[in-house]
């Protein structure tokens, strides 16, 4: 269903940036909580989000130095 992933993915977007913001990594893990007592479908799609969200800010990062401007 699209309406779930598309709230685990903003979800996933505004606890990753509340996360950064506040250099408390545990936001990340208590948002989860909080779904999966509710929620598994929910808390599982977040966590992938999370996930996919993670490794493109590293893959983003890698390739940062090799990017040229136009």
């Amino acid at each position: 269903m699209q309406l779930i992933e598309d709230l685990a993915d903003e979800l996933a977007l505004e606890a990753l940036a509340a996360a950064e913001a506040s250099g408390d990594d545990q936001i990340v893990d208590q948002v989860g909580e909080v779904l999966g007592a509710s929620s598994q479908t929910l808390q599982e799609a977040y966590l992938t989000a999370v996930r996919v969200r993670r490794a493109e800010t590293r893959a983003r990062a890698l390739l940062a130095p090799f990017k040229t401007t136009r």
